[in-house]
């Protein structure tokens, strides 16, 4: 087959049409993996294992599936018959599970403290991204990314400088049969303006130590200071080891 031959063929398959849809998608990939990109810098520069290059991903693909079920007549080189195409929302639907199934892999929980719903909410916003950016909602893209950006960046700041209840996690490792008990647990907490959350109290005895687990809510709104509820909780009667840590949830 000559050089002429092999043009004439790529010309029929190529048709304007399909180039044309060919560069829209392309375009549209381009965009969206540049504002993933966008939302992710925060991540990137907090130094969160989802940064760039996960969110870019998200939004990219997120937009080539949405925008790609918007070209039936394009599909294999124009060669779909006519009234056959895709349902963008079950594309939709199918990215939003997809991306589900990732968010879920970076929540973490660690004793009380959970960590990653804000990385996983921001996947979720990407994709979200992506989704806009292929059905050619481009203004509503961009001010999504922009919203989010933001959001990440200062709302963190805001809500630290507002006054907020803090719960901390305790975890004291006693003397077998020399554990205090709950209600020495909730005195010695109250004088310092704790608040023993009941549901969360939990006790483990093994064979030569226990350990009591439980959340300490401060009634005051101002950070709470560890060290004079430490030290009380250090001299209770039995008491060996203690830990505590923000509780984040």
């Amino acid at each position: 087959m000559t050089l002429p031959d092999l043009a004439d063929l790529a010309a029929g398959y190529w048709s304007d049409r399909v180039v044309q849809d060919n560069l829209l998608v392309c375009l549209n990939v381009i965009g969206a993996l540049l504002l993933g990109v966008v939302v992710g810098y925060e991540r990137t520069w907090n130094g969160r294992a989802a940064g760039m290059r996960t969110y870019g991903f998200v939004c990219m693909t997120s937009a080539a599936l949405t925008v790609v079920i918007g070209h039936p007549a394009s599909w294999y080189g124009g060669a779909v018959p006519a009234g056959i195409g895709g349902d963008p929302t079950r594309v939709i639907q199918g990215i939003v599970t997809g991306v589900g199934f990732l968010c879920a892999g970076v929540i973490m929980k660690e004793g009380f403290s959970i960590s990653g719903l804000t990385t996983a909410a921001s996947i979720w916003t990407a994709s979200a991204v992506g989704v806009l950016v292929g059905i050619g909602f481009y203004a509503t893209a961009f001010m999504l990314t922009l919203l989010s950006t933001l959001g990440m960046l200062g709302l963190q700041q805001i809500e630290q400088s507002l006054p907020a209840h803090h719960e901390l996690a305790v975890r004291l490792r006693c003397q077998r049969g020399q554990a205090p008990g709950e209600a020495e647990l909730v005195a010695a907490i109250e004088r310092h303006g704790f608040t023993l959350v009941a549901e969360s109290l939990a006790l483990t005895i093994e064979r030569d130590w226990a350990e009591w687990h439980f959340l300490a809510f401060i009634r005051d709104t101002r950070v709470p200071s560890f060290d004079p509820l430490a030290t009380t909780l250090d001299g209770l009667p039995g008491v060996i080891e203690v830990q505590l840590a923000h509780a984040k949830t």
